[in-house]
C-alpha cells in the first residue's frame, strides 16, 4: 500500500510565535513541540498545529549553534495530552547556523528521542520532527514507530501571505506555462502545480474562477456542485453547450471535459453533490485551498468552520444584482473575502445573521414549517431566485483568483494584511477594501482540530468513521 503524503500546516501567529522562540539573541539553538490535530486520508495526511509548547532556555543543560541538550521534564504533561486528544506531535529546533538539512546529532537524537513518543501516546499518530532556519522556512520528516525517517512532503503557512514548501526537485515549465512562470517566476509556477484546491458552486462564479485556475496550471482541482446544466445557465458558465443541457449533464462533469481538453495535466476529481455530506467534507479538507462560490448561507457557514478545523485559506465570493424585469438596475456589487483560520469569519463580518443561517437551515431540513413561518412574517423569504450575468461574475471571479496569487506570490506595493475584503460597487463606482477584524469568537477554539466526531463537531453529521 502506498504511503500517504505528509503535510504539516500552521498559522502564521503559530509560526511568528516559533520563529521568536527558535532565535534568541544568544545565538544557539532552541526547541519547541506543536500538538497537532490530524487529516487523515489514504493519500494525504495532514498535520494541523493546535499549540505551541516552548522548551524555556533555563532548561537547556548545553547549548550552542550546533548543539542543543534539554531536560525532557515537560514531555510527560505534553504526551498525555497528545495521548488523550489522539494529537500529532512535532519537535522543531533551530538551526542558527544554516546548515540546510538535518545533522548526523539530528538523526542521533530523533532516533533515541521518537521510539518514546511513540510508545507513551500509542495513538497511531504520525509524529514528526522539523527544523526552521533564520529566514523562517522549514523542512521536517516523518519518523514511524521502527525509526525511519520519510520527508514531510509539505509545509504550509497560512495568513496574510501564503507560504508553501515542498521537499523535491522542480519542474522544468512546460511551453504552455511560460506565460504564467514569465508572470510570476518558475518558483511560484511550481507552487502551483502543487496545489491541491477545492471550488465549491461550479456555476456562474464558480465556473470562471476554475477557467481561471486551470489556465494558470493548478495541480490538482476538487469541483463540487449538485446541479446538471440548464439552458438558463448557458450564458454564464463557460465551456457549457446546448447539447449538455438537453442532456442534464453535471456541471461538475462538464467543467471536467473542458480542463481535460486544454491538456495541462491538471488532476481533476468531481463531486455531484453537496457539504452536507460527509465525504464531501472529508475531500474537502484535504485539499490546500478552497474557494467558496455558493449563494447559500448555510453551505458558506460550513465552509468558513471546515477552513478552521482544518487550516485551510478560504476565498469566499458573492455578488448581488438587483434589476427589475424592464431593464431597470438597482445594484450591482460584489465581495471577495479572505479569510484565514484565527482571524475573523464570514458572521463576524456581518455577511451573514445568526437569524438568516437558522431560517435557510430550516428551509433545508423543514420545508413545511419554513413555509409556515414566513406566511405568517416570522421568517423573511430566503429562497428567492436572483438574476446574474456573467460580466459581473467575470469581474469576482478574476478579483478573487488575483487575490489567491497576489497571496502566493505577493506583489502589492502594501501588505496583504489590508485586503482581507474587496467590495465593489458599479452603480456608483466604488472600491474599496477592508483589513481583518477580531477573530471570530466562535470559531478561534476549533483552529486546528481536524477529524473529529461528529466531523466539524456537527450534530448534522452523525458520529461517523473518519478514515477515507
Amino acid at each position: 500500500m502506498k504511503r500517504p503524503d505528509y503535510v504539516f500546516s500552521l498559522t502564521q501567529k503559530h509560526h511568528d510565535e516559533l520563529r521568536l522562540h527558535l532565535f534568541p539573541d544568544a545565538g544557539h539553538e532552541a526547541v519547541a513541540f506543536v500538538l497537532c490535530g490530524q487529516s487523515a486520508r489514504r493519500d494525504r495526511h495532514k498535520l494541523l498545529a493546535r499549540e505551541i509548547h516552548l522548551i524555556p532556555y533555563d532548561q537547556y543543560s548545553e547549548k550552542t549553534n550546533v548543539r542543543l541538550r534539554w531536560s525532557t521534564e515537560l514531555l510527560p504533561s505534553l504526551l498525555g495530552k497528545a495521548e488523550k486528544k489522539n494529537w500529532a506531535v512535532i519537535k522543531i529546533h533551530s538551526h542558527p547556523n544554516q546548515f540546510p538539512t538535518f545533522s548526523e546529532l539530528d538523526d542521533i537524537a530523533d532516533r533515541d528521542l521518537f521510539p518514546s513518543i511513540h510508545g507513551w501516546t500509542d495513538n497511531n499518530a504520525p509524529h514528526a520532527s522539523a527544523i526552521m532556519f533564520p529566514d523562517g522556512s522549514m523542512i521536517g520528516r516523518h519518523i514511524d514507530s521502527a525509526g525511519n525517517f520519510h520527508p514531510l512532503r509539505s509545509i504550509h503557512i497560512v495568513g496574510d501571505d501564503l507560504i508553501f514548501w515542498y521537499t523535491g526537485a522542480q519542474q522544468a515549465i512546460p511551453e504552455f506555462g511560460k506565460r504564467v512562470a514569465q508572470t510570476f517566476g518558475a518558483g511560484t509556477f511550481n507552487k502551483l502545480k502543487r496545489l491541491r484546491v477545492a471550488i465549491v458552486g461550479c456555476s456562474g462564479t464558480g465556473s470562471l474562477v476554475i477557467e481561471q485556475l486551470a489556465r494558470n496550471c493548478i495541480g490538482e482541482l476538487l469541483l463540487i456542485d449538485p446541479d446538471v446544466v440548464e439552458e438558463k445557465n448557458l450564458n454564464r458558465i463557460p465551456n457549457t453547450t446546448m447539447q449538455d443541457a438537453i442532456n442534464k449533464r453535471a456541471k461538475v462533469e462538464v467543467l471536467a471535459r473542458s480542463i481535460a481538453d486544454l491538456g495541462f495535466g491538471t488532476t481533476v476529481q468531481t463531486i455531484c453533490g453537496t457539504l452536507y455530506d460527509p465525504d464531501t467534507i472529508k475531500a474537502v479538507a484535504g485539499c490546500d485551498v478552497v474557494f467558496g462560490c455558493m449563494d447559500t448561507i448555510e453551505g458558506r457557514h460550513i465552509l468558513n468552520r471546515l477552513a478552521s478545523f482544518y487550516l485551510l485559506p478560504y476565498f469566499d465570493l458573492g455578488v448581488k444584482l438587483l434589476a427589475d424585469e424592464t431593464g431597470n438596475v438597482e445594484e450591482v456589487t460584489g465581495a471577495v473575502h479572505y479569510l484565514q483560520p484565527g482571524g475573523s469569519s464570514l458572521l463576524s463580518r456581518k455577511v451573514y445573521s445568526v437569524e438568516s443561517l437558522r431560517a435557510e437551515s430550516l428551509f433545508r431540513t423543514d420545508p413545511e414549517t419554513y413555509h409556515a413561518l414566513s406566511k405568517d412574517g416570522y421568517i423573511r423569504n430566503i429562497h428567492e431566485e436572483k438574476p446574474a450575468v456573467i460580466s459581473v461574475n467575470m469581474l469576482v471571479a478574476a478579483m478573487a483568483v488575483n487575490e489567491f496569487l497576489a497571496r502566493i506570490h505577493p506583489f502589492r506595493s502594501e501588505s496583504n494584511a489590508n485586503y482581507a475584503s474587496q467590495r465593489f460597487n458599479l452603480v456608483n463606482g466604488l472600491v474599496y477594501n477592508e483589513c481583518d477584524g477580531e477573530p471570530c469568537e466562535s470559531l478561534i477554539r476549533h483552529v486546528g482540530r481536524g477529524d473529529v466526531s461528529p466531523l466539524l463537531d456537527l450534530p448534522m453529521f452523525g458520529a461517523d468513521n473518519i478514515e477515507l
